[in-house]
């Protein structure tokens, strides 16, 4: 009996340590298989690839306070590519440059070869333009007086602008020596809206500008400046209406012509206003079979003035039998 107890222990204690030795070697293959699909994913995140594009700034290596250089891209595009972690630490850093190398180049024009510096080997690039061409010309710094522009036609009828005024009186012009040369005036146009009866005080662009009033390619230091116009209302008195057919082509034709208005206030200076009696207004009738109204415009011109107030009538226009 002793016998047979003593051998039901040592089954058990073999099962025991069958059961432990299990545990371990299936746990064990459990962790080398989640190790294995971990490695295999940070495997694949790290060789993986994508492209993208860049816009990147251009920078120039030449003598700047020799030469001024024309003609080139302000950006490139820059296309990359490779590893997947490299390529967006890229785009996102920037942390490279894209030049072209002019220092050996003298006056002339000529087509240089994009370069970078600082990208990592890893990568794949291309540029886009690859190559640029730029005019490389003697530097040249000048002075010129500023003028001021503007519509005048865009005064309003009956008001007068004054002497438009800047707080700049010269501006430096700097650029390349055969564009410096082309210059014949140097402006600020000022923005007149139309109908303009009150002063203007406004910011102005400067331009440089040829003989044929195109703009010249140079740095203008300052770019813009404050221009101040006056516009106040200019010499007036009231008259009468008088009003007239036009465009009769028949002897025995005859209108007659009424209007609401009766009297305008008149512009102009004081030796126009004073040869004017009335306001001469030409009603066109030749479109007329019976009777119409029509809104006849002031001519300023056909009575020697600057213009009227109001500067539109309403005529009434009847044929008469």
């Amino acid at each position: 009996m002793k016998r047979f107890l003593l051998k039901n222990w040592q089954y058990r204690l073999l099962a025991l340590l069958f059961a432990v030795l299990l545990f371990f070697y299936v746990n064990t293959n459990q962790s080398s298989t989640t190790s294995s699909v971990s490695n295999s994913s940070n495997s694949t995140s790290l060789t993986s690839n994508r492209s993208t594009t860049i816009s990147s700034q251009l920078s120039l290596t030449v003598n700047s306070n020799k030469y001024f250089v024309t003609g080139y891209p302000e950006k490139v595009q820059v296309h990359l590519s490779g590893p997947s972690a490299l390529v967006t630490t890229t785009a996102n850093t920037q942390n490279f440059k894209v030049y072209a190398d002019l220092s050996k180049l003298g006056v002339g024009t000529h087509r240089v070869r994009i370069q970078q510096e600082g990208l990592n080997s890893d990568l794949r690039y291309r540029f886009d333009p690859a190559t640029i061409k730029v005019d490389i010309q003697p530097r040249k710094t000048v002075s010129y007086p500023l003028e001021v522009k503007y519509a005048k036609e865009n005064i309003a009828s009956g008001y007068q602008a004054g002497n438009a005024s800047a707080d700049v009186k010269s501006v430096k012009i700097t650029g390349a020596s055969d564009q410096i040369n082309r210059i014949k005036s140097v402006v600020a146009q000022l923005n007149v809206p139309q109908n303009a009866k009150s002063s203007i005080n406004s910011q102005a662009i400067i331009e440089t500008l040829d003989s044929k009033q195109n703009t010249v390619n140079v740095v203008i230091t300052p770019a813009t400046a404050d221009v101040t116009l006056p516009i106040t209302p200019g010499n007036s008195k009231e008259l009468p209406v008088k009003l007239e057919p036009k465009g009769i082509t028949d002897d025995n034709e005859s209108f007659t012509l009424t209007s609401a208005t009766k009297r305008v206030r008149v512009f102009g200076t004081t030796a126009q206003l004073k040869k004017l009696t009335a306001v001469k207004v030409e009603v066109d009738t030749s479109d007329v079979r019976t009777t119409k109204t029509k809104e006849v415009a002031l001519d300023s011109k056909l009575n020697s003035v600057k213009g009227f107030d109001p500067d539109r009538i309403s005529v009434k226009i009847t044929r008469n039998n």
